[in-house]
């Protein structure tokens, strides 16, 4: 919990000027209008005003005290910790290879003239993959028994079927828990995935066409959840009752086994229509819909980002070759740092050498090449010199040569705009 400073003196202007003008009587016994029009008493607000301005400095003293004595003893405060949100990356075009977004790609808000933009930079390396359908089937309850029934080749499924393949995706009498699949050879985690269809208008009768009942759903790997919602950004089909697109915000994926093929999944799963979505509208399928043609494509994926910035091989100067040396970073806070941002010291024809961060100089002596980083104030200090009881001098970390050029490598500035 937070330290509680005291209060040096509690007195606001409303307590000084009440004082001072108990006061009067004492020292002038001749003054008696003490109304706020009253020119003696307008000087006394103003002096009572002066005097609050100084006492609430004064009461700041003992946080900056203790916020000294917590550091003399290694405690420090903890840094501001960075938003994070899940930022949407939009292909002109479906893709036929890979589309990688490389970690540290920055997206930013739109500047205005009184707002500066907000900055996110993407935490890693996302690849956008095409999506390689290689089986689809369905599953349909008969007789309260579950079965699996096959689907039309992928081949004549992709570039449309002929009226004697049409296919029909759920049981002839569709039942809770009827599901088509959708068996995928590639992880497509957090992808935007269309899938543009064709459906023959002659089936799938009985449904809302705005309120279709059925989820999507992927498989996740995890035995105990199986499987996940996806979020539909888009569907045009009127319940797979007519020719559109829907398209999916896929959460994360994990390769598991359904018919004995070991696959990345994609299903629309027929649901338990609620006493609640049936009083807004929603209706099950009478007869099941017929699927035409199939086609998948990416359109984009979702990447987690961090409010941040990156700042590569700032120059924050040169040594001078004495101890205790101290820089400031010109954006601050800074994150944690990750492997690879360190301080990189460049010596004159040599290449540049890695410093190490350290928490503190206690275990370090005079070959250790380190410094610390305060996270929220951006102060970066090189070893002291402290004299030892026997009077010699002893050196905690190496110091940079005279003329040394020193840059940071900080690929994740905070940006506090």
């Amino acid at each position: 919990m937070p330290l509680t400073a005291p209060k040096l003196d509690d007195r606001h202007f409303q307590d000084l000027v009440d004082e001072a003008k108990k006061r009067i009587p004492h020292y002038t016994e001749k003054w008696t209008d003490h109304n706020v029009s009253d020119p003696g008493v307008t000087l006394i607000e103003l002096f009572a005003w002066l005097t609050d301005t100084t006492l609430y400095r004064l009461n700041r003293v003992p946080e900056k005290h203790y916020v000294k004595f917590m550091e003399m003893l290694g405690v420090t405060l903890k840094p501001p910790v960075p938003a994070k949100v899940m930022v949407t990356f939009w292909l002109s075009t479906a893709q036929e290879t890979d589309a990688l977004i490389a970690a540290g790609t920055e997206v930013a808000s739109t500047q205005t003239e009184t707002e500066r933009s907000i900055v996110f930079t993407t935490d890693d390396d996302f690849i956008i993959t095409p999506p390689v359908l290689k089986t689809v089937f369905s599953a349909v309850t008969s007789r309260q028994e579950r079965t699996f029934k096959t689907g039309p080749r992928l081949r004549g499924l992709a570039a449309g079927l002929t009226s004697g393949q049409h296919y029909q995706v759920f049981s002839d009498k569709p039942q809770v828990d009827d599901a088509l699949y959708l068996g995928f050879e590639h992880d497509l985690s957090h992808h935007i995935l269309r899938l543009d269809m064709e459906w023959d208008q002659a089936g799938g009768a009985g449904p809302n066409p705005d309120l279709p009942p059925y989820v999507w759903e992927v498989s996740s790997g995890d035995p105990e959840q199986s499987w996940q919602r996806c979020y539909v950004e888009m569907d045009t089909t009127k319940a797979m009752n007519g020719n559109g697109r829907i398209q999916l915000h896929l959460p994360g994926m994990g390769r598991q086994p359904v018919n004995k093929k070991k696959l990345y999944w994609l299903r629309a799963r027929l649901k338990k229509i609620s006493a609640i979505e049936k009083k807004e509208g929603m209706k099950p399928y009478s007869e099941s819909p017929i699927l035409i043609k199939l086609a998948t494509s990416t359109q984009g994926g979702i990447i987690q980002s961090t409010h941040a910035q990156s700042v590569r091989k700032e120059l924050i100067g040169n040594s001078d070759g004495s101890t205790g040396q101290r820089f400031h970073l010109q954006a601050t806070p800074v994150l944690k740092r990750q492997a690879g941002e360190h301080l990189l010291v460049q010596v004159d024809g040599e290449e540049p050498q890695p410093w190490t961060e350290v928490a503190d100089f206690a275990d370090t002596d005079g070959d250790t090449r380190c410094y610390t980083l305060d996270s929220v104030t951006g102060e970066l200090r090189f070893g002291p010199a402290i004299r030892q009881p026997d009077g010699t001098i002893k050196l905690y970390g190496a110091i940079p040569p005279r003329a040394a050029i020193l840059n940071v490598n900080l690929p994740k500035r905070f940006n506090l705009s």
